[in-house]
């Protein structure tokens, strides 16, 4: 009846991501597939496991049968806990009425009562759809030390990226000063990286406001930051400056995994003191048959490779006939690419069939192919095309 926590965190999962168009048909983003061996919800999971953050609530929503499934209990996470632990929070119908949820702001209030349960002094809140490694704990204390009510992880962008962010002034003592979501016209380049540590009780007080509100758009970024700031509210910015992207279009998601074959990998997976945990099943050791040819890629367990492979990623169970040529690709896991094949700037997703003698892509564009599509023998796909069903 004591038991509480300090901080629990609660994680948006529920997103469509359709900028990323025929990976995102059948499931959500967070459960898209990174690093040949991830999915994209590792991160967060593993950063507030690495954080001593042992309380998640996962909002779901859009296609969440395969990341329901992915997370399970949380044993990966080591999240499996009596008190605590990751639980998945779906909309659900209530006594009074039951609805999808809104906005940003809308899912958390739908789950007040989820972490009234913990009496937490702090919420953590999380996106679902970002590649990054953050100790949360120290943005806690950030958040202590600053007596804050809210505390937002910022980082500097790109000026010409500004306006695709939350951007924020801030003055000598890390205070928010100006905050305005997605500027036209950008004044500050210093971005809200959607990482947010509330006050338990201010939390709530503005959310149950919000949803008072028939003009809210139920949104942090739109209504509940700039209400608060408007209030005089203290409102911090916790500046981070590692790895951190954005893996929400189909050039992100390519560019976030091209960066870890750089000569000096941009994001270190194989970092012992903040190890990336994941739910994989049990395969057989890669093979590279007599003849084949892999260069500077990341070749999951599993995989059997008998062509060449250069500058890629794949996923486990992947098959590459002889005479197949991979440059500059990422292929999912479970997919079976023919014999004389050639595949370049492309992301191939899971249960695919590629028969031989295709060609796919080129150069210029990336080019996708979407889940459990079977390509006909002899058939070229080209450059930048975008393929949903099967192509015969």
């Amino acid at each position: 009846m004591f038991n509480k926590k300090e901080c629990v965190a609660m994680l948006l999962a529920g997103g469509q991501g359709s900028r990323l168009y025929a990976l995102t048909n059948k499931i959500a983003k967070p459960a898209v597939t990174y690093g040949a061996k991830y999915r994209i919800i590792d991160f967060p999971l593993s950063n507030c496991v690495n954080s001593g953050i042992d309380t998640v609530g996962v909002l779901t929503q859009y296609e969440p049968l395969l990341l329901n499934r992915y997370i399970g209990a949380g044993q990966p996470w080591d999240l499996d806990r009596n008190f605590g632990g990751v639980h998945i929070l779906p909309p659900y119908q209530g006594k009074k009425k039951g609805e999808w949820y809104k906005g940003t702001a809308n899912a958390i209030y739908q789950n007040i009562d989820f972490i009234k349960r913990y009496r937490p002094e702090y919420v953590l809140i999380l996106s679902g759809d970002h590649i990054y490694k953050m100790d949360y704990s120290k943005m806690v204390a950030h958040h202590k030390e600053h007596d804050a009510e809210l505390t937002i992880a910022v980082l500097e962008v790109p000026w010409e990226e500004a306006s695709r962010f939350g951007i924020m002034t801030t003055n000598e003592k890390a205070q928010i000063t100006e905050f305005n979501e997605k500027p036209a016209k950008p004044t500050s380049n210093l971005a809200s990286m959607g990482i947010y540590i509330f006050n338990t009780d201010v939390l709530f007080s503005y959310l149950e406001a919000d949803e008072k509100n028939p003009a809210s758009s139920n949104d942090f970024g739109k209504n509940i930051i700039p209400t608060m700031l408007k209030d005089g509210r203290v409102l911090s910015a916790y500046p981070f400056s590692g790895y951190w992207k954005d893996v929400g279009t189909i050039q992100s998601l390519w560019d976030a995994n091209m960066d870890l074959l750089s000569t000096l990998p941009q994001f270190d997976l194989f970092e012992s003191n903040w190890k990336i945990y994941s739910r994989n099943e049990a395969r057989p050791p890669q093979f590279i048959a007599k003849g084949a040819v892999t260069k500077n890629s990341l070749i999951s367990d599993g995989s059997f490779i008998e062509g060449t492979v250069m500058n890629s990623l794949l996923s486990s169970n992947v098959h590459v006939g002889k005479g197949t040529v991979i440059r500059d690709s990422i292929i999912f896991a479970d997919t079976v690419i023919g014999e004389g094949c050639t595949i370049d700037c492309a992301i191939i997703d899971e249960h695919v069939t590629i028969s031989p003698h295709v060609t796919i892509g080129g150069s210029d564009k990336i080019t996708v192919i979407g889940s459990d599509a079977t390509i006909g023998e002899g058939i070229q796909i080209a450059c930048g095309e975008m393929v949903e069903t099967d192509r015969r």
